[in-house]
């Protein structure tokens, strides 16, 4: 028929009208700022925007944690209440030591244990351990010094408790605690117990002087060495912070 395009001719022109539109469409999307379908893949950037965000979900949950533990104040009946130290002048207990053993006062008298574990060493020209502080000042209060243990060399957390679970053991009282400390410092301190071989909970001082921006920033900072020391363990986390 006159007019008719060979059938090799035709082919060849709705190729090359083929290639002509897909090229269109690829200039239309690179125009708006689109990236085509056949080059979206996997990059660096989607990877590390994703780490990103576990991580900060993962950090954010462990806040909320250190948050909801120090809000905890009481306590079920346990072998043994394990104060913390804290800073102590002279033999005398400062108002943030003062406040986790007059919380310690409150379990002893509700019943709680039969036994109290102070913890703490000394500073360089101390003349007094924290642990010493802690002891006379409970006793003064009405807990009886021979339901008292003293751990008196520790110098941190991890250190503190480790001595306290071994002076459990030793004694006999039993491995069940609740550990008195400050709100920030609580969710911390249970789950390094339970590394160290207690089975533990946590009761923080409702009279706790670190209060307002101070309590804020400590909590933040709290929840990263609890949301590392989940990782790596508490041991390694002491380690490397002391």
């Amino acid at each position: 028929m006159v007019g008719e395009m060979p059938e090799h001719d035709a082919v060849e022109v709705g190729a090359r009208l083929g290639e002509d539109v897909v090229d269109r469409s690829a200039a239309s999307l690179v125009a708006r700022g689109e990236t085509p379908w056949w080059r979206v893949g996997p990059s660096w950037n989607r990877v590390l925007l994703g780490v990103f965000l576990v991580l900060f979900a993962y950090y954010g949950i462990t806040l909320i944690q250190v948050a909801a533990a120090g809000r905890s104040h009481g306590s079920p009946e346990v072998d043994a209440i394990v104060v913390l130290g804290a800073a102590q002048y002279d033999g005398r207990p400062s108002p943030q030591l003062a406040a986790r053993l007059d919380h310690v006062v409150t379990l002893w008298n509700e019943g709680v244990a039969s036994t109290v574990v102070v913890t703490g060493g000394k500073r360089s020209g101390d003349r007094f351990t924290e642990a010493e502080a802690s002891m006379r000042y409970l006793r003064d209060r009405g807990v009886p010094e021979d339901a008292m243990l003293m751990e008196d060399q520790g110098s941190t957390t991890y250190e503190s408790l480790e001595a306290a679970a071994t002076l459990l053991q030793d004694s006999g009282s039993g491995t069940e605690v609740v550990v008195v400390t400050d709100p920030y410092h609580a969710y911390r301190s249970k789950l390094t117990a339970r590394e160290v071989g207690l089975q533990a909970h946590a009761s923080s001082t409702p009279t706790s002087v670190v209060t307002g921006w101070t309590s804020f920033r400590r909590h933040t900072v709290e929840a990263a060495g609890v949301a590392l020391g989940r990782l790596v363990g508490f041991d390694r986390l002491n380690a490397l912070t002391g």
